[in-house]
Parts: structure tokens; C-alpha cells; sequence
């Protein structure tokens, strides 16, 4: 496997592309590449081979690019997600009467389907907690307040 990436190196081949399902010889090259970069593989590899691979460009990658750190959000509810959307609607549109096949889209790029929350919301309403109740009512939902 070495050899075959060693000598599509030296043919100028951008080490990038070759990933896993990339074969040569029925050996796949990309799948065994992949694999050598892993830490943990890397950690196990002799120091020779440590220094073949480092020596035609290849390197452990390290846990940053694997796993891009994510932003550190706290993560809303179906029915945070829903009232927002309801806000976000009546904010544009200057109502709170949605068709129900309404789909609304969050700044996050989350699509809430508004219309069938607020019939959901509606029709189980006496399960809503007082809070739920209460930020549906101050939104402008007239069925939330009674």
C-alpha cells in the first residue's frame, strides 16, 4: 500500500483525492491512507514509518479537523423552535393566522412546519404547561390566553 501511494505521489497526484474506494490493483488505497492518518493508527506506527509517510507529505491528522469543534449552542425544543418561528411570522407578516401547510425558516437554516404546530399546539392545549400557554397568548394567539 506504502509503495502504491509512495509512486502516485511522485506522479504528482494531490494527496487529497486519495480517499477511501480509491483503488489500485483491486487495493484500496484510500481506505488503508485513511487509516494510517488516524491518531491512534499513527500513535502505533514505528518510527520508520513514521518517517516513510512524513517523508512523501503524509501526516496524522490531527482531532481538529476530524471533528470541527462546534459553536457552543444550547439546543431549543421543538416547541422553543416553534414559537420562534410563530414570532419570526408575525414579525413579517403581521399576523398569527398560518396556513397550515406553512413552512417556515429559521435564521439557522431549521424549518418548522408552523402551520402544523400551531394545530398540534391548539388541539392539545390543556397539555401545555402554564409557561407554553403564556408565551403562545403573548405572541398573539387569542386560544392561548383563555
Amino acid at each position: 500500500h506504502y509503495a502504491v501511494v509512495r509512486e502516485m505521489l511522485a506522479e504528482e497526484t494531490i494527496l487529497a483525492y486519495v480517499e477511501p474506494g480509491v483503488t489500485v490493483h483491486g487495493m484500496d488505497i484510500g481506505k488503508w491512507l485513511a487509516k494510517q492518518r488516524k491518531p491512534e493508527v499513527w500513535a502505533t506506527l514505528s518510527d520508520g514509518q513514521r518517517e516513510r509517510l512524513e517523508a512523501i507529505g503524509v501526516t496524522p491528522h490531527t482531532a481538529e479537523l476530524e471533528a470541527p469543534a462546534k459553536p457552543a449552542t444550547v439546543a431549543m425544543s421543538a416547541f422553543e423552535k416553534g414559537a420562534a418561528a410563530l414570532a419570526q411570522y408575525k414579525a413579517r407578516e403581521g399576523s398569527v393566522t398560518v396556513p397550515r401547510a406553512h413552512v417556515e425558516r429559521l435564521e439557522d437554516g431549521t424549518e418548522v412546519k408552523l402551520g402544523v404546530f400551531l394545530s398540534n399546539s391548539k388541539s392539545r392545549r390543556t397539555k401545555l404547561t402554564a409557561e407554553k400557554l403564556a408565551a403562545l397568548a403573548s405572541l398573539g394567539l387569542e386560544w392561548a390566553a383563555s
